[in-house]
C-alpha cells in the first residue's frame, strides 16, 4: 500500500515539477528579451538570467528522463499547476501568454513587479526543495533525490539576481499584496489542487514531450541516472 502511494505521490509531484520547469525557462526567453532592452549596460544581470534559463532548461530534462526511466509519460497538467502561471495572473490580471513583452518593456513598474513576482516564485521554489530532500517519499527514490539535490544547489541564483537588482536601482522589495498573494497561490496548491490532482484516476497522460516540437538540444551531463 505505502509503495503503491509513494508511487502516485511522486508521479504527481514530478508531472507538476516538469510542466513548471518548461513553463520557467520559455518564460524567461520573454524576460530576457526586456532586460537586454531595459538593461543593456547590466552584463550581471543579464547573465544571472540567462544562467536561470538554462537551469531551468536542465530542470526539465532531469524530470524528463526520470519519467523516460519509468517508461511512462507525465500526467496531463495545465497552468491551474503553475505557481508563476497564477502569480502572473493575480498581479497583472492576464495569463503569462496575454502578457505583451514589449507593455513590459516600456513600462518601469510593470518591469518591477514582474521582478518580484519572479524572485518569490523562486524563494517559494527553494522553500519547498528543502521540505522536500527531507521527505521519506523522495528519499526512497535515488534518482529523484539526485535530482532535487542539483535544483535545491541551482535554486539561490534563480531568485537572488531579481533582488539584487531592486537593491541596486532603489525599487522596493516585495509588497505584502504580492507575499499575500505567494502564501495563497502556495496553499491552494498544496491543500486544495494537489489533493484533487493526486486522487484523479482518470487524469490522462501527455502523449508528446512539452519540448517535442522545439529542437533544442539537452544540457549534458544530467546525471540523474
Amino acid at each position: 500500500m505505502f509503495a503503491a502511494f509513494r508511487r502516485r505521490y511522486l508521479d504527481v509531484l514530478a508531472s507538476i515539477y516538469i510542466y513548471n520547469e518548461h513553463r520557467g525557462y520559455t518564460s524567461i526567453d520573454r524576460v530576457l528579451e526586456a532586460v537586454r532592452v531595459r538593461c543593456p549596460d547590466d552584463a550581471t544581470f543579464i547573465a544571472a538570467i540567462e544562467k536561470h534559463r538554462a537551469d531551468e532548461r536542465k530542470h526539465y530534462t532531469m524530470f524528463r528522463r526520470w519519467f523516460e526511466l519509468q517508461g511512462k509519460m507525465p500526467l496531463q497538467v495545465d497552468r491551474a499547476l503553475g505557481h508563476i502561471d497564477r502569480f502572473v495572473e493575480i498581479v497583472f490580471r492576464q495569463t503569462i501568454d496575454e502578457l505583451d513583452t514589449q507593455q513590459v518593456i516600456d513600462s518601469p513598474d510593470m518591469f518591477e513587479r514582474l521582478c518580484r513576482v519572479i524572485m518569490l516564485t523562486e524563494m517559494r521554489g527553494m522553500w519547498q526543495v528543502e521540505k522536500l530532500l527531507r521527505s521519506p517519499l523522495i528519499k526512497g527514490d535515488p534518482v529523484m533525490m539526485r535530482i532535487f539535490r542539483i535544483v535545491e544547489k541551482d535554486e539561490p541564483s534563480h531568485w537572488m539576481p531579481y533582488r539584487d537588482w531592486l537593491i541596486r536601482t532603489g525599487r522596493r522589495q516585495a509588497k505584502w499584496s504580492e507575499r499575500l498573494a505567494d502564501f495563497w497561490i502556495h496553499r491552494e496548491l498544496l491543500f486544495l489542487k494537489i489533493p484533487v490532482l493526486f486522487l484523479n484516476p482518470w487524469l490522462p497522460r501527455r502523449t508528446d514531450w512539452a519540448d517535442a516540437l522545439e529542437n533544442e538540444p539537452a544540457p549534458r551531463p544530467l546525471a540523474v541516472a
